[in-house]
C-alpha cells in the first residue's frame, strides 16, 4: 500500500545498481561528532548546523543559474493510520487524526528525509519523495499548533509530542524504542520544539500558555533518563532574578517557556536559547520589575545545566512578545576588535547582538519600521518600555502586534555578505485592558487585541555589527512565511506573502526566481544528493523539491 502520493516530474539519471547501494545506506544514522562540522551536503539538525545560520556552503545553485531551477517532485504526507503505519502513544484513540501542516525543518541524512508534524513522523526517499515509513502517535490531547522537527543521534530519531513525551524511534524502520514524559500534561504544557542533540545530550524544550514555569531539559539519548533541568524563572528563595518579581509565588508561575531550538558553541560548551513571555501577560500580578528570565537570551553549560549568562530583550513584557526565536552565532570584527557574538531579531521589533562568551551587550537597534513601544534604551542595551503602550481600558495603539515583527520563523546569516536575514512584519493593534485583577487573568488573559492596520511586511537584511538595515524587499499581500535560507551561491530563499517560494540576490534583495507553490509553511532548506543540489520547502501537508535539470 502506498503511504503518500508522489509525483516525480523527471527521472533522475541513476543506474539500478547505484540506486540499490544508496537505498541500502538509508537509515545508517549519524555520528554526533558530525554535528560539530559546518553545514555540508546533508541537513542533520534543525538549523542545518549548530550555528543557527541556515547557511549552506553548496554552490551548484547560484545567482547565474537559479532561473533554471525547476520542480523535481512533490509528496503529500499521509495522515491515516492504516497500512504500514507504525502506531504508538499513550492515548486511547478518542481524538481524531487531525490535518497535517508541516512547520518543522526536515532532516536529510544518508539520502533519507525525516519529516514531522504534530503526532507524526515520516521517512522519505530524498530522491523522489516516496514514503519509507510512517509513525503515528496516539495523543492524549493538548494543543497541536506545530512540531518544529526531529533530531538524530546515531540511528535513533527523537520527536516531541503535543502531550509532552520525548519519543525515540529507529531511524531505519520507524519503530519505537522508548518514550518518556517531559512535562506535566495536567498543567497545560504542550511541546512543539525540535530536540537538539549535542554529544550525549538530547536538549528538550516545551511550552505553556497558562501560569506555569518554563524549563529546559537534557536527556540521555540511549535511555531517556533525565540528565539536568534548568528552570527559566526563579523557583526558590534566594534564586537569581527573584527581586525582579512581585514575590516568589509570582515567579514560580512566571512563564519564560523555551518554545524553539537554540544554538551551540562547542568552544565554550554553551547552548544559547531564547525564552518566552511572562505570565500573566497583561496584568499587574507579577509586579513592575523586569521579570527575569522571561523574554531573554540564556546561555547554559550543556554538561552541567547551569546558567552562564543572560541578556533580556523585553523587560516586563506586556504584549506576548516571546524572545524564543532561534539566535545566530557570528564571528566578526566590531569596532576593530574580533568578537564571538550571537545575534537575534526579536519578536518585539528590535535587533540585538551580544558577546556569546559573556552576554555583554554590543548592539541594540530597532528593525521594525513601525515599532513604537520603547521609551529609551539603557546603556547596557536593555529596553525601557513606554507604559503608555501597555494595554489600557481606553486602548493603546501599539506596533508590533502580539504576533510580533517576526514570530517563530527562523532567520539566516551569510558570512559572504555579513548580513542577517529576517522576516519583518509591521502590524498595528489596539490593546485593551479587560481584567486588571491578576487572579482572574491567567496566562494570556486580561486583554483584548484588535488589529487595525499594517505598515508593510518585508524580507530584511541587517548588518549584525551595527544593526543598520542594508536592504528591505517588500512582500505583497502581507508577511512572508516559514523562515529564511542563505546559500554560498549568493542566494536567499524565503516564502513571500503571495504564495511563492522566492530566490533573492543575497547582496541586494532583488528577486531572481520564484515558484507559486502556495503558502509556505516551513523554512526552506537545501542539500546535495547524487551530485545534485536540491531546495526543499513545504506548504501545509505537501513537500516541494526543486533542482536543476
Amino acid at each position: 500500500m502506498r503511504l503518500a502520493w508522489c509525483a516525480p516530474v523527471a527521472a533522475l539519471a541513476i543506474g539500478v545498481v547505484s540506486l540499490g547501494a544508496h537505498l541500502a545506506a538509508q537509515g545508517r544514522g549519524l555520528d554526533p561528532a558530525e554535528l560539530l562540522k559546518p553545514l555540508g551536503a546533508e541537513w542533520p539538525t534543525y538549523s542545518g548546523d549548530y550555528s543557527g545560520r541556515r547557511y549552506s556552503a553548496l554552490t551548484q545553485l547560484h545567482r547565474g543559474n537559479v532561473r533554471q531551477l525547476t520542480l523535481g517532485w512533490t509528496a503529500t504526507m499521509p495522515a491515516g493510520t492504516g497500512g504500514r503505519t507504525i502506531v504508538g502513544g499513550e492515548g486511547t484513540g478518542e481524538f481524531p487524526v487531525g490535518g497535517i501542516e508541516i512547520k518543522g525543518t526536515p532532516l536529510m541524512v544518508d539520502g533519507t528525509l525525516y519529516v514531522s508534524a504534530p503526532d507524526h513522523a515520516w521517512a522519505l526517499d530524498a530522491r523522489d519523495g516516496h514514503v519509507l515509513w510512517h509513525y503515528f502517535w496516539k495523543t492524549r490531547g493538548g494543543t497541536h499548533i506545530a512540531n518544529r522537527g526531529l533530531a538524530i543521534w546515531r540511528d535513533t530519531l527523537f520527536m516531541e509530542t503535543p502531550d509532552n513525551y520525548l519519543v525515540a524511534l529507529d531511524a531505519k524502520t520507524g519503530r519505537e524504542r522508548w518514550h518518556v514524559v517531559i512535562a506535566d500534561f495536567a498543567q497545560q504544557y504542550f511541546s512543539t520544539t525540535a530536540p537538539i542533540v549535542i554529544g550525549n545530550h538530547v536538549i528538550v524544550g516545551t511550552g505553556n500558555d497558562l501560569d506555569m514555569p518554563g524549563f529546559l531539559q537534557s536527556f540521555d539519548p540511549e535511555t531517556g533518563k533525565l540528565q539536568w533541568k534548568l528552570f527559566t524563572v526563579p523557583m526558590n528563595p534566594g534564586d537569581p532574578g527573584l527581586d525582579t518579581w512581585a514575590n516568589l509565588d509570582a515567579a514560580r508561575h512566571g512563564g519564560a517557556q523555551p518554545w524553539l531550538p537554540g544554538v551551540y558553541d562547542p568552544e565554550t560548551k554553551l547552548y544559547i536559547f531564547g525564552t518566552g513571555n511572562p505570565t500573566p501577560a497583561y496584568t499587574t500580578g507579577r509586579g513592575e520589575g523586569d521579570n527575569l528570565f522571561t523574554c531573554s537570551l540564556v546561555a547554559v553549560n550543556v554538561d552541567t545545566g547551569k546558567m552562564a549568562w543572560y541578556f533580556q530583550t523585553s523587560p516586563h513584557d506586556t504584549h506576548d512578545w516571546d524572545s524564543a526565536q532561534t539566535p545566530i552565532l557570528i564571528d566578526g570584527v566590531v569596532d576593530g576588535k574580533r568578537r564571538k557574538l550571537v545575534s537575534t531579531a526579536a519578536r518585539n521589533g528590535y535587533f540585538f547582538t551580544v558577546d556569546r562568551v559573556t552576554g555583554e551587550h554590543v548592539v541594540t537597534t530597532k528593525y521594525g519600521t513601525a515599532t513604537n513601544w520603547v521609551a529609551s534604551i539603557a546603556p547596557n542595551g536593555s529596553l525601557r518600555r513606554d507604559p503608555g503602550k501597555d494595554p489600557s481600558i481606553p486602548g493603546s495603539l501599539v506596533s508590533p502586534t502580539a504576533g510580533g515583527t517576526v514570530n517563530w520563523e527562523p532567520p539566516a546569516y551569510s558570512p559572504q555578505t555579513g548580513l542577517f536575514y529576517v522576516i519583518e512584519r509591521n502590524g498595528f493593534s489596539i490593546f485593551y485592558l479587560t481584567d486588571p485583577d491578576p487572579r482572574g487573568s491567567m496566562g494570556l488573559g486580561g486583554k483584548l487585541e484588535v488589529g487595525v492596520g499594517s505598515a508593510g511586511s518585508f524580507l530584511t537584511a541587517i548588518d549584525f555589527r551595527t544593526g543598520r538595515i542594508v536592504w528591505r524587499h517588500r512582500y505583497p499581500g502581507g508577511g512572508g512565511g516559514g523562515g529564511v535560507l542563505a546559500t554560498a551561491g549568493r542566494l536567499v530563499f524565503a516564502g513571500d506573502g503571495g504564495g511563492n517560494l522566492v530566490a533573492h540576490d543575497a547582496a541586494t534583495g532583488v528577486p531572481i526566481w520564484h515558484s507559486h507553490v502556495g503558502s509556505v509553511s516551513n523554512p526552506p532548506q537545501t542539500y546535495l544528493l547524487d551530485g545534485r543540489q536540491h531546495v526543499l520547502v513545504a506548504t501545509g501537508d505537501r513537500l516541494f523539491d526543486f533542482l536543476l535539470y
